[in-house]
């Protein structure tokens, strides 16, 4: 059987691979929202996917959430909650800038037992290790999720990554933890960011943003460049 793929549902099918689990509303938002009638055209491209064997779905969840061809995911698996939500950070963050390097899943050090981030990004122009907690755990396992990111800061393995920068000096990502909950963590080394959701921390961007203008206003002359800090 012959068929010809369009560049939007070869964009389409790359996402659902990156992501590994996507409902069928973010696709709407995603690629469809400029249409007249974008529900509708959203189910008739992923019926026809999904006729022709490019990708799987599961009808356990309202709206339906599609899945790679080969994705080793139970259909009612708990999992694709998790998968859902590192959309939902990177679906608030594209309402600001669309991310960039985006990793899902990412695991740096290359072996079990080192950092292993839900998510990997370059969010307006810094990077960013996302850790997205849905359920409460205690202070000393989130303080141990912190240690590892001292222990690989101090291994240097960090400055080779592929998306360093090539012209200037490596920068180790900040930390954002995706919490309900403020845990007592703490790093001297790292940036972490504690945040409900990514609207949270664009609006502490935004305070301290307006803070450092008003700064600059009171300011004749300065030495040095001022720094926005997010925590």
């Amino acid at each position: 059987m012959s068929f010809r793929l369009s560049q939007r549902d070869k964009d389409i099918i790359a996402f659902i691979n990156q992501f590994r689990a996507v409902d069928r509303d973010s696709l709407v938002d995603l690629f469809f929202k400029q249409l007249k009638s974008p529900v509708n055209a959203c189910n008739s491209v992923m019926v026809r996917l999904y006729r022709l064997g490019l990708i799987e779905r599961t009808q356990q969840y309202s709206p339906t959430v599609y899945l790679p061809v080969d994705a080793k995911i139970k259909r009612n698996s708990q999992k694709i909650l998790h998968f859902l939500s590192i959309l939902d950070v990177y679906k608030q963050m594209c309402t600001y800038s669309v991310p960039k390097n985006v990793t899902v899943e990412d695991k740096p050090t290359g072996r079990k037992g080192g950092i292993e981030p839900d998510l990997f990004c370059i969010f307006k122009g810094s990077p960013f290790w996302i850790e997205i907690q849905r359920n409460q755990y205690s202070e000393q396992k989130m303080q141990a999720k912190v240690n590892l990111y001292d222990e690989f800061f101090f291994s240097d393995e960090w400055k080779a990554l592929h998306w360093q920068p090539e012209d200037r000096s490596a920068i180790f990502p900040s930390v954002i933890l995706i919490t309900p909950v403020r845990y007592a963590v703490s790093s001297n080394h790292i940036r972490i960011i504690q945040v409900a959701n990514i609207h949270e921390l664009m609006e502490k961007y935004k305070g301290a943003s307006k803070q450092t203008k008003e700064v600059r206003s009171r300011t004749t002359s300065s030495s040095g460049r001022i720094k926005i800090n997010l925590t």
